[in-house]
Order: structure tokens, then sequence, then C-alpha cells
């Protein structure tokens, strides 16, 4: 009995000692408005892929992994893309306003874009912020089963994917900017 009792007490003292912090998943789920009402919530964090893209202007090549430490909204889009071409300039006011150690957008164009072409589409929307990567061979789409596009995938600071929205939406939205915003808010409390 003795025994039983000092198991509780500490029990009960480890628990008031390490507060139980809020997953991204109890975060953004009740945040889930309007499009974001597509956004696939991770119960538990996925592991993402460690493939290698292209960065822009040939500076190399990257991975997902470079980008730990923040939350990272990829997305994963081509030129002959409509609904990419509709949602890139709410993802660039997603970036304008959110973006920086915290928080960044990651665009990839994937399958055969030119640099050209990519320069091109961005110039004609009138977006300047966000980077043109790409993923020609699609071997980072093809492990992280990227299948049609635009699909976006939320990732948090270490790496892992909590959530995906498979099509379009509107990133600008007060929803979107909500999530975001809750995500980096919980990050720094915890």
């Amino acid at each position: 009995m003795k025994k039983l009792l000092l198991a509780l007490v500490y029990t009960a003292l480890t628990l008031g000692a390490n507060p139980v912090l809020a997953s991204d998943a109890d975060i953004i789920t009740p945040l889930l408005e309007g499009d974001m009402k597509k956004l696939a919530v991770h119960s538990a964090p996925k592991a993402t892929s460690n493939a290698a893209f292209d960065l822009a202007d040939d500076a190399g090549r990257a991975t997902l992994e470079d980008y730990r430490g923040k939350y990272v909204l990829v997305n994963f889009w081509a030129t002959w893309c409509a609904p990419c071409r509709k949602e890139m300039p709410q993802l660039s006011e997603l970036q304008a306003e959110l973006g920086g150690d915290d928080f960044e957008v990651l665009t990839i164009a994937t399958g055969r874009n030119s640099p050209t072409g990519i320069s091109k589409f961005f110039e004609e929307i009138g977006v300047t912020n966000l980077p043109r990567h790409q993923d020609p061979k699609q071997g980072l789409a093809s492990q992280m089963a990227i299948f049609g596009l635009p699909i976006t995938v939320l990732m948090d600071p270490e790496g892992r994917e909590i959530a995906r929205l498979r099509g379009d939406a509107d990133w600008s939205s007060d929803s979107a900017k909500g999530i975001i915003k809750a995500l980096i808010e919980g990050r720094s409390a915890g």
C-alpha cells in the first residue's frame, strides 16, 4: 500500500511539474474554416522525405531537412497548373505577412518546369518573395506521395508533416493566417 501511495504521489508531482503541451493537431483543428476545412490534420506527425531538390538560380541542392527549426508550408506546384496560378499570390501574401524566423512558405515546382518558365510564371502573377525551387525528376514529390497538383504540406519545426491539403486553397484567408499564428505562438509558449 505504501508503494502504491508513493507511486501516486510521484506521478502527481511529475504531471504537475511537466504540464502537457497542446499538440499541433489540437492547435489547428479548432481553427479550420472556409478553404482550410480541406486541410487534413494528422493526429501524429509523419516523417518527410530526405530527397534533394534543386534550389533556384542554380544555387545547388537542398532537402526539407535544411528547413528544420521553423514551421514550413511546402507547396508543390507546376507552371501548367491553373489552380496553382490562382493560389500562388495568396501564398505570397502569407509569406509577406508571417514569413520569418518561425515560419516560411517553400514553393517547389515539380516535374517539367523550365527555370525560364518558372520565372515567367512568377513575373506574370507578380510574385517576388517566394522561392523558385524545382524537383524536375519528381524524386521529392514521389517520396512525399504528391499525386496531382497543387498539394501543400505543413511541416513542424522538427521537419515532420503535420497536415496536408490537396488542391488549391485561399492561403491568405484569416483562417490560414490564424492557423500559422497559433502554431507559432503555441511553440513560443512551450
